[in-house]
């Protein structure tokens, strides 16, 4: 699928410079920012719906040494 955008002067400028010092395209530039951003949302909602049932499960966190000791390391 192909679209286009609409950018100000300073935008396109700002993209193309940041696009170059990645060696990439302009396209594969607002690719990966917007991949990364989806991605980036994804996760966070993940960590939400999971801490939120951790939460409502009753279950609380420790120090890590506690475990450590537990384990032997």
């Amino acid at each position: 699928m192909a679209f286009s955008i609409r950018l100000t002067e300073e935008e396109r400028k700002l993209a193309d410079s940041y696009a170059k010092l990645h060696s990439m395209t302009v396209g594969e530039a607002f690719k990966r920012a917007l991949f990364d951003r989806i991605d980036e949302e994804y996760d966070r909602s993940v960590y939400e719906e999971a801490y939120n049932e951790y939460v409502k499960n009753g279950k609380k966190s420790r120090p890590i040494a506690d475990l450590w000791k537990e384990t032997g390391l």
